[in-house]
Parts: C-alpha cells; structure tokens; sequence
C-alpha cells in the first residue's frame, strides 16, 4: 500500500485548492485526487474488466434462474 505524502496533500488542498483545513480534513482521499485532477482521465471499463465483473456479480436470483430468464 502507498503512503501518503501528508505535507504534499496538505500544501496542495490549503495552498492550491484555499481550502479551510476544515474543508480539507472532510474530504476523502478519492474526492482531494479528483479536486486535484488526479484520475479523471481513466480508461474507460474494457471487456475484459467486465466480463472479470460479471464473474464476481453476477445478475440472477439465489434461487438459480437469471432474472428476465422464463420459466417455461
């Protein structure tokens, strides 16, 4: 896991951003990358991402039929 770089983040949300350290210590991590511009220019999700999506959550009922899916 990557550490934060605190005194980077703090200069950057109370310097750049002028946010109150109020303000600053509200947001979460991924709300402070996006107000910095940080990861808005990701890939959009590719077919392998959601098929491995698909595979983790599938649509359906506990029960076993697909929902949609008749029961004839």
């Amino acid at each position: 896991m990557k550490s934060f770089d605190w005194p980077d983040l703090m200069r950057a949300g109370l310097v750049l951003l002028r946010l109150t350290p109020e303000q600053f210590w509200r947001l979460t991590p991924a709300e402070l990358r996006l107000m910095l511009g940080q990861g808005a220019a990701q890939a959009p999700l590719g077919r392998d991402r959601l098929q491995a999506l698909l595979k983790a959550f599938p649509d359906g009922r506990p029960g076993g039929s697909e929902q949609g899916e008749d029961n004839e």
